[in-house]
């Protein structure tokens, strides 16, 4: 699927909804007085769907990689950060909420991961890249790939028949 706006890609969705979550967090009296604390992972949060959106809004496949690599990285700083209150005495009544940040964190890295592994497998090299030209051709491989799969289903279709 081809995605024309990052407000569509899940892993942005992920991503955003993980953000959303940790300011539905720091807004806890825990928080109260502990200001560096609450701004530094509520800062690394936000970058998270910030960085998938720039890439996303770069234009190049490259770019796009780098910033989710960035976006990976602030999804690990979001989970040591969780990591530090699991361990710290004022925080242990929101040891669930916690713990489900952190998952979340995850899920959010592991798909940026997945898409990045294929997008270097990809010859793409992103729409900045795409004249009519390449687009044309793009489209036509598309188009042959998916005549080729369907006429391999006819065909097993009538062997099996």
């Amino acid at each position: 699927m081809t995605y024309e706006r990052f407000e569509d890609l899940p892993v942005w969705l992920a991503a955003i909804d993980l953000a959303e979550k940790v300011y539905e967090l720091t807004v806890k009296e825990e928080f109260k007085k502990r200001y560096s604390l609450r701004d530094q992972i509520e800062r690394a949060a936000v970058s998270v769907s910030n960085n998938i959106a720039e890439g996303f809004e770069r234009g190049t496949t490259q770019e796009l990689l780098t910033f989710l690599y960035i976006a990976r990285g602030s999804a690990g700083e979001v989970r040591s950060m969780l990591c530090l209150l699991e361990r710290l005495h004022a925080f242990r009544d929101l040891k669930s909420e916690i713990s489900n940040l952190k998952l979340l964190a995850e899920g959010v890295s592991r798909q940026a991961r997945a898409w990045a592994d294929s997008l270097q497998n990809s010859e793409i090299k992103g729409q900045r890249y795409l004249n009519e030209k390449g687009r044309r051709v793009s489209r036509e491989k598309k188009d042959e790939e998916e005549f080729r799969k369907e006429l391999e289903h006819i065909l097993d279709m009538k062997r099996k028949g």
